[in-house]
């Protein structure tokens, strides 16, 4: 499936591409993303930056892919990434992280009201939902600030640094 772009007046989304490893692995290498994401390590290498990318270029070649990611990007610069992940025919999970410097500015909420518009109106989606650690209240705001609803706290639902934590279940529904 060929993911497209998406132009908006302060940045592009957009397929991930081979020569954004550096600039990929630069933006999301914060202590920070790591805590407040379940999949993303750190610190980030080169390396992750290359089997990512390599990961969802295989995935687009796929007639139906089982996640779409796009990159934010912002004068030729990867500084973000939102995901619609584990397609199924009537959902999808998103997930998304933003680099420290463009927090607060209105990128994550506009970007996701793009994917979330997406997702119910090209994919046919019905419901697409995303898991929030209890503290990371600006995501909590993006989604709300989106429509997003929470539906519930998922207790002791997430091990992360051999701790478990709390996940806060929101969603939305067409």
């Amino acid at each position: 499936m060929e993911v497209p772009t998406i132009k908006i007046k302060k940045f592009i989304l957009r397929p991930y591409k081979k020569k954004d490893q550096a600039s990929l692995a630069k933006n999301i290498n914060y202590k920070k993303i790591y805590r407040n994401t379940l999949r993303i390590p750190y610190p980030y290498t080169l390396r992750d930056a290359n089997g990512w990318i390599e990961k969802n270029l295989e995935e687009h070649k796929k007639k139906k892919p089982d996640k779409i990611n796009f990159a934010i990007d912002i004068n030729g610069e990867i500084v973000g990434g939102i995901e619609l992940g584990g397609i199924e025919e009537h959902q999808a999970e998103l997930g998304y992280w933003l680099t420290p410097k463009y927090h607060n500015k209105g990128i994550m909420t506009l970007a996701l009201k793009k994917i979330t518009k997406y997702g119910f109106e090209k994919l046919k989606l019905k419901r697409i939902y995303a898991c929030v650690f209890p503290f990371n209240e600006a995501s909590k705001r993006v989604l709300e600030k989106n429509g997003y609803k929470l539906e519930g706290i998922l207790r002791k639902e997430i091990k992360k640094d051999n701790k478990l934590l709390d996940d806060c279940l929101y969603a939305k529904v067409r």
